[in-house]
């Protein structure tokens, strides 16, 4: 099943990051952890399976994306949905870490938010860009967003690919999130000196 790009999806993508993983991570960051999470939803109606936020404190490879996926394969296999009938959302491109772990899992899509080049300019965190280029020497945008395993979506694309009258409201969303993500990236590197991440 492939997820219908139209303005009540696409509101709902936002919703789930502004609404369930923003909080996860205000909290995450007072303990030191960087700004991204991640929410995995049912394709069918949107609705949440699980969402989490990063967790590096506690072990370097508790990436969002990686902590979510831990807490997603804690839910017993016998009410666990297949990773095809879910939607994987990012708040952040996922670095090459995360990438390699939601291809393994088999997931078929992946939607975020935030671009590698956001992370590196807006949040001052270059790692995602840098471990691309120094042991994959792939360049910044480069990566094959489609590919036999998945397909990724950038969510504002989505926005601007919408008639114009649609947009508005969503673009107001994401001006808060990303309103609140540069509060939370301000925490995060004014304490991050503090905290035991290989790679802060």
């Amino acid at each position: 099943m492939t997820l219908t790009h139209n303005a009540a999806t696409t509101q709902r993508l936002l919703d789930t990051i502004e609404s369930e993983i923003l909080p996860l991570t205000r909290e995450g960051v007072t303990q030191g952890n960087k700004i991204f999470g991640a929410a995995i939803l049912a394709k069918t109606d949107l609705s949440t399976v699980i969402c989490e936020t990063n967790n590096e404190i506690e072990n370097p490879l508790w990436h969002g994306e990686m902590h979510t996926l831990k807490r997603f394969y804690e839910i017993d296999s016998a009410s666990r949905p297949d990773t095809k009938d879910l939607v994987f959302i990012s708040t952040h491109e996922p670095c090459s870490l995360c990438l390699s772990a939601i291809t393994w899992a088999g997931f078929d899509n992946f939607y975020y938010l935030f671009s590698h080049e956001d992370s590196r300019d807006a949040f001052a965190i270059p790692h995602d860009l840098k471990i691309l280029d120094e042991v994959f020497a792939v360049k910044p945008g480069q990566y094959r967003r489609e590919n036999e395993f998945w397909k990724s979506y950038g969510i504002r694309r989505l926005v601007s690919e919408l008639p114009p009258a649609e947009q508005s409201p969503l673009q107001a969303t994401i001006d808060r999130i990303v309103g609140a993500y540069d509060t939370l990236s301000d925490t995060y590197q004014q304490g991050k000196d503090n905290n035991s991440i290989p790679l802060n």
